[in-house]
């Protein structure tokens, strides 16, 4: 559950409002793809800025309406890397403009 909660609040710091935009940020390579630590580096944001304390956790009161199980960086991170996993529609390894910007699978 906080998982998604996380992504629910990068949108709004991003502020991001068109795909080649999105794209553009997230591809920290400028190939035109965005890669698996490219996804992570950008999906942490918002893990490292709800992580007040520093401590690699976000405890529940860090979290969206301040109640949820704690969750590790770690985790955090498996759960970002199978999302990728999910939107990665022709298993290339990296997201496309049209894959980062699909409907989640």
């Amino acid at each position: 559950m906080a998982a998604g909660l996380l992504l629910v609040t990068l949108p709004a710091v991003a502020q991001v409002q068109d795909t080649a935009t999105y794209l553009q940020r997230m591809d920290a390579g400028a190939d035109g793809r965005v890669s698996p630590d490219e996804y992570l580096q950008w999906m942490f944001y918002a893990f490292d800025r709800m992580d007040r304390n520093g401590n690699g956790v976000l405890e529940p009161d860090e979290q969206p309406g301040g109640r949820g199980k704690p969750i590790t960086r770690d985790e955090q991170r498996q759960v970002i890397l199978a999302r990728f996993a999910r939107q990665d529609a022709d298993g290339d390894g990296y997201l496309s403009a049209r894959e980062l910007m699909a409907p989640p699978r």
